[in-house]
């Protein structure tokens, strides 16, 4: 099923899950037993990562091909950095005929080493170019993009960085998901601009739970986010009082309370950054109601 038919059936809000292929084929049992765990949140979907420059389709493709199979309805990462047409239709392809048959169209990264990077140079610059690629060329896949309630770290403005988003539904994605946040105004300004733009498109909120203040700040290098002020103020006193543990339960119980703004608010569902741990996404599902 394509994801877009399923968010226009939800009755309720719902949960969706995102996980990363294990590095290795021997912890490929553990991790299946940890999705299996997570069956009982009744998840819309679930997406599976993709590493920059392709680095790891080959688990990308095995993963939520076993995932498919086991009835899940799926979600593949698909970046275009450095990538052809044609190798991008061939992976489209294999994911079709394991069962998946949705795909979430990034840029993705540089590919590791490759200092100076020209984004112009290939035939793909940008996820907008992905998206119109795979739209003419697979009129019936379901295609979602990333949405940065705070602008991408590359993005000059506000202004260009939501002007972009909306690009890229135009050109023919089905939804938005989004990068990790911490301030629930910064999603709603997200979801008001592209409204203002006469586009309906749903908005699927991305929550990370803060796990130290080590993940933390690789996280913020990384995607850009803000922290509230206070936020940081809390979990500095949890770390100052209990050490990582402390600062883990922190943030556990500010996501609980982000999740239940944002239902508030309108969001259609909650798309969870699980981290391949069922436990924390478990608990996060019970106490925020869902």
């Amino acid at each position: 099923m394509q994801i877009a038919q399923a968010l226009r059936q939800a009755t309720r809000p719902f949960v969706s899950l995102e996980f990363f292929p294990p590095a290795e084929e021997c912890h490929l049992p553990e991790f299946y037993k940890t999705v299996e765990r997570l069956r009982s949140v009744d998840p819309l979907f679930l997406s599976v990562t993709y590493g920059a420059g392709g680095g790891k389709q080959q688990n990308t493709l095995d993963v939520t091909a076993e995932l498919a199979r086991r009835g899940f309805t799926v979600m593949a990462h698909l970046t275009c950095v450095g990538a052809e047409p044609q190798a991008i239709s061939d992976f489209v392809g294999k994911l079709r005929r394991a069962g998946v048959h949705n795909v979430l169209a990034l840029r993705g990264d540089a590919p590791r080493g490759a200092s100076g990077w020209d984004w112009n140079a290939g035939h793909f610059h940008n996820a907008r170019d992905l998206v119109h690629f795979l739209r003419s060329e697979h009129p019936d896949l379901g295609i979602a993009v990333a949405g940065y309630p705070a602008p991408h770290p590359d993005a000059a403005t506000f202004a260009s960085d939501r002007a972009y988003l909306a690009d890229k539904l135009r050109a023919g994605a089905d939804f938005v998901i989004t990068q990790l946040f911490f301030d629930v105004r910064e999603y709603e300004s997200l979801v008001s601009s592209l409204r203002a733009a006469g586009l309906e498109a749903p908005v699927i909120p991305g929550i990370l739970p803060i796990q130290s203040f080590d993940s933390l700040r690789r996280v913020l290098s990384l995607c850009g986010a803000n922290i509230p002020g206070k936020l940081y103020l809390e979990l500095e006193a949890a770390h100052n009082k209990g050490g990582v543990e402390a600062v883990r339960e922190a943030g556990l119980r500010f996501a609980v309370r982000q999740i239940r703004q944002l239902l508030d608010c309108g969001a259609p569902g909650i798309h969870l950054y699980s981290l391949n741990k069922s436990e924390m996404c478990l608990r996060l599902v019970e106490e925020a109601g869902l």
